[in-house]
């Protein structure tokens, strides 16, 4: 357990951090989901829908932190590969 002062408010600033960094890692994995279920139905409209709403919250995920920008970016060219795959 914490026993300074900045120890315990370093504790609570972690905790919110953790809750807004979830919050951002599950709004990206939903984004991602849904383009990886475009391409499983073979809908290459609502791929390239998905995918261009997909890309920029990635992108802020990334730039808040939450996953490695490369992470990131190597995440989006496997997606626009398999989307380009269905024509």
């Amino acid at each position: 357990m914490a026993n300074t002062t900045s120890a315990k408010k370093a504790t609570r600033k972690i905790a919110r951090r953790t809750e807004v960094n979830k919050a951002r890692r599950s709004r990206m994995r939903t984004f991602v989901r849904k383009v990886e279920d475009a391409i499983a139905s073979g809908d290459k409209e609502a791929a390239l829908a998905a995918l261009k709403a997909a890309e920029p919250v990635m992108a802020r995920a990334a730039q808040k932190g939450v996953v490695h920008k490369r992470t990131a970016s190597r995440k989006v060219s496997r997606l626009v590969h398999q989307v380009a795959k269905l024509a």
